[in-house]
């Protein structure tokens, strides 16, 4: 078919498409929508419907949901204006605005019509007043100023969006044909997000769903068993990740896991010349439990290798090899603090870093090894132990408010590891006897049926504050 026939046929049909997404997602974009991707879409075309919000667990489908209506949107309804926004940059430009383009360049009518950049998507000849913009969630005005008739906001990972920022959105929405799609994991049970499907005064506002990712076959069936064995059906990492479901409210975990998945989703900035890097080993040797090591460079933590049934020797040159790697890579000119655990067998990894250095300073310069001992009892006026002191140094970074309850940047970003969600959010703490702050033990998380905090331990002492002694070239290679 020639475009013009296909423009015509389109035209044709424009307005059955207007009502029926699902349709122009089959015959224009080629996608099958799975059913909760219908009913939502439904939904949003229903002319009695203003407002849909949908809270799911991982990989349901949500971002190739999102585009495609997105696309539906500006090509069926006349001088469209479409305004996507997420938390952060790359989970709006990297992830929701190359699935548009995936999706239109599966469409011989849409690569036509539309016109695809980096932040903008326009009807081809109609570019200032026909179009859809990927704008970040940062600051309200970024939500201002748009009006017109038919125009749709899409906020994604809604659970992570400020309140002002929703509130510049609610405002906009005065027009006739002006529709709102939120969809996001539900991490947080307070804000706008979360009213739309448990308030009872702001619910009837919106067509809410909630969507597991049980029921959808796309996702990873032997994950999901996997995180129900470890943690709990009923934990808050399966609740949000798996399930759909707002975190349950435990006053005795340590750490709320909305702060832990908010760090997962803060944008990360990286510096050419990095102003710090720290490398953290949790070690094991047998059994359940792994060795993890892993690397914090400025803000950003990753892990660098998880191994079950480790000899010391090779662990430790692993950690040889990571920093050795760091150093070249980042050209590095500072002494790396290296925090190994040294109860148990990780004394024998720090033995052996010790050893290496000793033997050859000229080549290992930059290795700081720092003995850390977890669960050692400490002089504190709010913390028990040093686990309990690490675990506070973490949240502190985490926390979204300071003490005098002004909002907080992230101070440091987590790796996305369903591990590390489900041992962080798992972790409760009690008061002692003299007020103090105790979080509970390996030994008293693996007696709830818990597996041991492998990764939360590495991430502990990659965030570590410590101090080390530099030469007057402040660890320059000597």
């Amino acid at each position: 078919m020639k475009m013009s026939q296909m423009v015509k046929a389109f035209q044709e049909k424009q307005a059955v498409y207007q009502v029926d997404p699902v349709l122009f997602a089959k015959e224009v974009v080629r996608y099958e929508a799975d059913q909760w991707q219908a009913d939502s879409m439904l939904d949003l075309a229903d002319p009695a419907c203003r407002r849909v919000s949908v809270r799911s667990g991982q990989g349901v489908g949500k971002t190739a949901m999102e585009a495609v209506v997105v696309l539906w949107f500006l090509s069926c309804f006349p001088y469209a204006r479409v305004v996507a926004t997420a938390p952060t940059r790359q989970q709006l430009n990297d992830v929701l605005w190359s699935e548009i383009a995936k999706w239109q360049a599966k469409s011989p009518l849409l690569s036509v019509i539309l016109k695809w950049t980096k932040t903008y998507v326009y009807m081809v000849g109609m570019e200032k007043r026909w179009f859809a913009v990927a704008r970040t969630a940062t600051k309200p005005e970024n939500m201002q100023g748009f009006h017109e008739e038919n125009m749709l906001f899409i906020i994604d990972e809604a659970s992570g969006v400020a309140e002002p920022i929703m509130e510049a959105v609610l405002g906009t929405l005065s027009g006739k044909n002006n529709k709102l799609l939120m969809c996001g994991n539900p991490t947080k049970t307070s804000g706008t997000f979360y009213d739309s499907h448990v308030n009872a005064k702001v619910r009837p506002l919106y067509r809410s769903r909630r969507v597991s990712s049980r029921d959808v076959a796309r996702t990873d069936k032997e994950n999901i068993e996997m995180l129900e064995r470890r943690y709990g059906r009923e934990s808050n990492v399966v609740r949000v990740r798996v399930d759909g479901e707002f975190p349950l409210q435990e006053d005795d975990v340590f750490i709320p896991i909305h702060l832990i998945e908010r760090s997962i989703k803060t944008e990360y900035v990286p510096r050419k010349d990095p102003l710090s890097i720290q490398i953290g080993c949790d070690v094991a040797r047998f059994g359940d439990d792994k060795t993890v090591i892993g690397y914090r460079v400025d803000e950003k933590v990753d892990f660098y290798k998880k191994r079950h049934g480790q000899d010391t020797m090779t662990t430790a040159d692993q950690i040889i090899e990571l920093g050795e790697s760091l150093v070249r890579r980042y050209n590095y000119k500072h002494k790396i603090p290296v925090c190994v655990d040294d109860g148990g067998v990780g004394g024998g990894v720090v033995d052996r870093l010790d050893r290496v250095k000793k033997n050859d300073p000229a080549r290992f310069w930059w290795m700081e090894v720092m003995r850390i001992q977890f669960g050692k009892r400490m002089k504190h006026r709010y913390y028990h132990d040093s686990t309990t002191y690490m675990m506070g140094c973490l949240r502190k970074l985490l926390e979204d408010y300071e003490d005098d309850g002004t909002p907080k940047p992230v101070e440091v970003i987590l790796p996305d590891d369903d591990d590390l969600v489900g041992q962080l959010s798992s972790r409760k703490y009690a008061m002692t006897e003299q007020s103090k702050q105790k979080v509970e033990s390996k030994e008293e998380m693996k007696k709830r049926d818990l597996p041991s905090p492998d990764e939360a331990d590495c991430v502990l002492l990659c965030v570590l504050p410590v101090r080390i002694k530099e030469n007057r070239e402040r660890g320059r290679k000597p």
